[in-house]
């Protein structure tokens, strides 16, 4: 207080530097009002209060002399007090201070990317597809893995509903479960053996699926057993064939992946002959044909 008591000029140095932030914080009130002032121009406030001095100082200097007193030493305090000032008060270009709001935007904006991305995916196609087409390949690897295990551990229990046969997932729905014996599993690759020996897998997986079908059917018998002793149905029951083979991997491979679900030919399928080797066209005449694969012609 002393010191501004004995250089009035310096107290009032320091009301125009209070006055000039005063005038820039009420030329943006919203801003300060908000906190939304997120940087300063530092050059501007200096050039702003380096000249409000300088004419401030004049203006000191002419009433001076109109008093007919000189205070050169105090002018020249003053003078010196600006140019230091203006030299050690130089703030950094292109600095932002942060608000309270654009540091809570920081905190939300991975959010905000996750958000526009899930938003971009919605609205593109192409993407929407290529999601669908990842989940349907998975799906596929999944059902295609589950095959696979249980080709190697046939299944025992099949469940039927009236027109066709269920997968194990879908035995909610079943009308009739039946359990697959020992000796009917082996019975049941011995024939595919008999009849499709020569023919590609997938034959061999038709011919398992015929009799499934026939095996379902109220048309037919009732047991595996029943059906493949039915008389005048398989050719290798009547001559002596079907006690004579062994299954090979294949025929054992096929048989597993027909109980398991794996069709090669419609549930309505119920016939297969060889146009090539039968006697009896009764089957290609009166049935229905459905498709080919190798030797056999399958019917319903």
């Amino acid at each position: 207080m002393l010191i501004f008591k004995q250089n009035r000029c310096i107290a009032l140095l320091v009301g125009v530097i209070l006055v000039c932030f005063s005038a820039i914080s009420l030329m943006q009130p919203n801003q300060v009002a908000e906190g939304k002032i997120d940087s300063v121009q530092m050059d501007k406030l200096q050039s702003t209060s380096r000249a409000s001095v300088i004419s401030y100082l004049q203006e000191e200097s002419i009433s001076s002399k109109t008093r007919g007193t000189t205070k050169v030493s105090h002018t020249n305090k003053l003078y010196n007090a600006v140019d230091l000032f203006s030299s050690t008060w130089k703030p950094e270009q292109n600095v932002e201070w942060l608000s309270k709001n654009k540091i809570k935007s920081q905190h939300t904006s991975q959010a905000s990317i996750v958000r526009v991305k899930a938003d971009a995916a919605q609205s593109n196609p192409a993407a929407q597809k290529a999601q669908m087409a990842d989940t349907a390949k998975k799906s596929a690897q999944t059902v295609v893995k589950t095959v696979s295990a249980s080709q190697k551990n046939p299944l025992t229990t099949l469940y039927f509903s009236r027109t066709e046969l269920l997968s194990q997932e879908q035995q909610s729905k079943a009308t009739r479960r039946y359990a697959v014996s020992e000796e009917e599993l082996l019975l049941l690759q011995k024939i595919v053996m008999a009849e499709a020996e020569g023919e590609p897998y997938q034959g061999k997986v038709a011919v398992a699926n015929v009799v499934l079908n026939r095996l379902r059917s109220a048309n037919f018998p009732d047991t595996i057993y029943k059906v493949i002793y039915q008389k005048h149905q398989f050719s290798p029951v009547a001559n002596g064939r079907l006690k004579r083979v062994k299954p090979n991997d294949d025929s054992i491979k096929a048989v597993n992946a027909a109980l398991s679900g794996v069709k090669e030919v419609p549930d309505n399928t119920y016939f297969f002959l060889s146009l090539k080797l039968a006697q009896d066209l009764t089957v290609h005449h009166s049935q229905v044909y459905v498709k080919t694969i190798g030797n056999h012609t399958f019917y319903k």
